[in-house]
């Protein structure tokens, strides 16, 4: 299955020399959703708890990019770079606080944190690093191949970096960590029983999800080129944990198909349902968690298993 893998990404990274850079933006975003769904991946998915808080990670990720680029003299890699660790320290210390509770609880906590984000970077003392109100702007990576466009790098730089997590989290999920985090999802007491630390690897699944979405926001304001208080609000939240049901919390290939799922289907609806493009969406989306509650990856499971191409 890897060489599989390996070979769909090979095939992606060659057709993005076919799309003009004007539509490679909007493959590069989808990319960019992957990243972030993969996070909720291990949340969700693996670990069995439930968060809010994916729009203050994305900000965190975004925001480390713009104030090294605005404050330092450090290159914009060094937001690549920071980012994710922001990110993990972020997840894990939230993971601590929330994960020894309910999902309820969980909800709870984390959507104090989503709410409070945004004012957190209005605040006084720190709206010289943050920008207040008004956000910063910044530069995204300059291409060092000369003759690729940089719209071109940067979604090569995107799809190697979604390709690198994958890969991680594929190796998270097939090793010991992996096995700590399903019996804890399953299971807590008989976790515990069995000597696993179920706050700490409840909490590293937090990190891991705070680093992958922390990095995507790191990649959408390169991409953008601005970031602001506005952009990280309760919705952004919302976008991504529908992105991560409709494609499929349980499998690798959920966060691809809801990555695509989220950038490419409102525009569907907006060009079929004209001035009703939101009830239309809702609709469709509520008829696709009926139809596949485990998602277009699970329902592509079930199909390929009664084609007889794989077993169920």
């Amino acid at each position: 299955m890897r060489t599989v893998w390996t070979m769909g990404f090979v095939a992606a990274a060659a057709l993005g020399f076919c799309f003009p850079d004007y539509q490679l933006f909007r493959v590069t975003q989808a990319v960019i959703w992957a990243v972030a769904l993969l996070g909720l991946v291990v949340l969700f998915g693996m670990s069995g708890q439930f968060s809010f808080a994916q729009a203050a990670f994305w900000g965190m990720g975004g925001y480390t990019a713009a104030i090294l680029g605005a404050h330092t003299p450090l290159p914009p890699y060094g937001g690549l770079l920071l980012a994710p660790l922001i990110g993990y320290g972020a997840g894990y210390g939230i993971g601590r606080v929330a994960a020894a509770h309910s999902i309820w609880t969980q909800a709870l906590i984390s959507y104090a944190v989503v709410i409070a984000f945004p004012q957190l970077l209005r605040w006084r003392p720190i709206e010289r690093w943050t920008g207040g109100v008004q956000g910063l702007y910044l530069d995204a990576p300059a291409s060092p191949i000369p003759g690729l466009s940089d719209d071109r790098w940067f979604f090569l730089l995107a799809l190697a970096l979604l390709g690198l997590g994958l890969l991680a989290i594929d190796n998270v999920g097939r090793g010991r960590s992996g096995r700590a985090l399903r019996a804890a999802r399953d299971h807590d007491l008989a976790a515990a029983a069995q000597g696993i630390d179920v706050l700490h690897v409840r909490s590293v699944a937090s990190g891991l999800a705070g680093g992958l979405i922390a990095l995507a926001g790191c990649l959408s304001a390169f991409q953008f080129g601005f970031v602001g208080p506005t952009a990280y609000t309760f919705q952004l939240s919302m976008q991504m944990l529908f992105g991560s049901v409709i494609g499929g919390m349980y499998s690798l290939a959920g966060p691809i198909l809801g990555g695509l799922f989220l950038e490419f289907f409102p525009a569907v609806t907006a060009s079929i349902g004209k001035g009703l493009s939101a009830l239309l969406y809702a609709v469709l989306l509520i008829a696709a968690i009926v139809a596949m509650p485990d998602g277009l990856a699970g329902a592509l499971k079930r199909a390929a298993a009664r084609l007889g191409l794989r077993r169920p």
